[in-house]
């Protein structure tokens, strides 16, 4: 099962997404794993409107949601120029401003991947008999991040 569309490049139309995911994930039977899916998706989405499209609203980003080995997948892509990926993803300090939605992403994936020089990023979920360590281990880096930066 693969759902595809495309979104008028506006952060406007990020709740557009977030009603669409809910609905598939529902679907597919994703249950609390939701939310991890949800912030890393909508990262993507807004990375690809405001860092690969610069807010031009003439152009589109491409969403599309599938299932895979044992869960399911996010691909969302831009019609920028792309950029390199390998510099971004570890954990943001106060030197590097920007990457953090990267951090994020990749925090909350079980896998993800970039194609298209940057331009295509595709998110993969664990969701079947995912281990309760792993989920903990993740939401722990992201609350330590998180209270770094509100410190």
């Amino acid at each position: 099962m693969i759902e595809s569309f495309e979104i008028q490049s506006d952060k406007a139309n990020l709740p557009i997404v977030e009603e669409r995911l809910f609905h598939f994930c529902r679907e597919c039977n994703v249950g609390r794993y939701y939310s991890a899916v949800s912030v890393a998706t909508l990262h993507a989405v807004e990375n690809a409107i405001v860092h690969g499209n610069h807010n031009d609203v003439t152009k589109t980003v491409s969403l599309a949601f599938g299932t895979c080995r044992g869960g399911i997948f996010t691909e969302v892509a831009d019609q920028g120029i792309g950029f390199d990926f390998y510099q971004y993803g570890n954990l943001p300090d106060d030197e590097q401003i920007s990457g953090e939605g990267i951090f994020v992403m990749r925090s909350l994936a079980d896998n993800m991947s970039y194609s298209e020089g940057g331009r295509q990023v595709r998110l993969e979920f664990v969701v079947e008999g995912i281990d309760p360590a792993d989920a903990l281990e993740r939401v722990s880096v992201l609350r330590q991040h998180f209270a770094v930066v509100a410190a």
